[in-house]
């Protein structure tokens, strides 16, 4: 006699028993590091920081502006806990362009297919630097479980998975060099999905020499760099938001700690007259033999976990 099985059903809860208000509830909560994760998850973005909420464009604010660690460039949401209207339409083209976003996300409860049609014809039109989604959020529950978000993609740049898979699948008209980063960086991919880790995540591979890992704090992400002339791989919690150095001087206070703890001798750098400030560590190796580029991975990791674990509660407190 086969054993009945009991199954739960889903159900759709409304988004305003949840957030009842759009900026005093929703923006915080997604602007919040797990919260911002999944979304980037869902867009098939590896990260976003999250730089300010509310931020004023002239007379205006927008709702989230968000930096793609991996190119320093800005990413604007947009969110309303409602089906889309023109007026979001237009403020998103006033913010992208107050801003100079290039990368703009359209959050709604539901879109009419004009608004769909509208985010499709912006992708078409527009360079491939720029990126346009419409996402629908939705909040569920399986029988008497807690309510989870959803975020389902239904507008987006035309080929973005193919574009994003092709752009790092062929070497064809790299230099050497080039080449060389991006086969380092998809070992050093490969050695975090064997080995996870629990504060970071890595992003996918590139031909840039440096990768960046992304802490959940506007204008400070840690840069893992090569140096293949040099031979030479560095760590380096990078502010490049800090251009008055409010964040580097409030952190060179605990220098002689932060040696200690993290058991390396920093090296520290105000860059006077620049908009960023760092604060390094390096390792000297052979980049090119594989058996040195497992020590570099490993050595990678512990610091990364070490450099999160020591400043990020310190640089929250700014």
């Amino acid at each position: 006699m086969a054993t009945s099985i009991k199954l739960s059903k889903i159900t759709k809860v409304d988004l305003r028993s949840c957030w009842q208000n759009e900026a005093s509830d929703f923006t915080p909560w997604l602007a919040s590091e797990e919260n911002i994760a999944l979304l980037a998850d869902a867009l098939g973005m590896n990260e976003l920081e999250v730089k300010s909420q509310e931020e004023h464009v002239g007379p205006f604010r927008a709702d989230i502006l968000c930096v793609d660690p991996g190119t320093d460039k800005f990413v604007l949401i947009e969110n309303q806990l409602e089906k889309t209207d023109h007026n979001h339409l237009g403020q998103i083209l006033t913010y992208a362009a107050g801003l100079d976003a290039v990368t703009i996300i359209w959050i709604a409860e539901r879109f009419t297919e004009e608004h769909r049609a509208a985010i499709d014809w912006l992708n078409r039109i527009t360079d491939k630097e720029f990126n346009f989604f419409g996402v629908e959020i939705e909040l569920i529950k399986i029988g008497d479980s807690p309510a989870a978000p959803m975020f389902n993609v239904i507008a987006k740049p035309n080929g973005w998975s193919k574009d994003v898979r092709s752009s790092q699948s062929s070497n064809e008209g790299h230099t050497e060099g080039k080449v060389f980063n991006y086969e380092y960086w998809s070992a050093f991919v490969d050695y975090m999905n064997n080995n996870p880790s629990k504060l970071f995540r890595t992003r996918s591979a590139s031909y840039d020499h440096w990768m960046s890992i992304a802490m959940g704090i506007g204008g400070v992400h840690i840069s893992l760099l090569l140096n293949k002339r040099e031979q030479k791989a560095t760590i380096q919690l990078y502010m490049w938001d800090d251009a008055d150095k409010k964040i580097f001087d409030a952190l060179v206070k605990y220098k002689d700690e932060a040696d200690d703890k993290i058991g390396a001798t920093l090296t520290w750098r105000r860059l006077d007259g620049k908009k960023a400030s760092t604060i390094d560590m390096y390792k000297k190796c052979n980049l090119g033999d594989p058996d040195v580029q497992q020590e570099v991975f490993s050595w990678y990791r512990e610091f990364t976990e070490k450099f999160i674990t020591f400043f990020k509660p310190l640089i929250k407190k700014i």
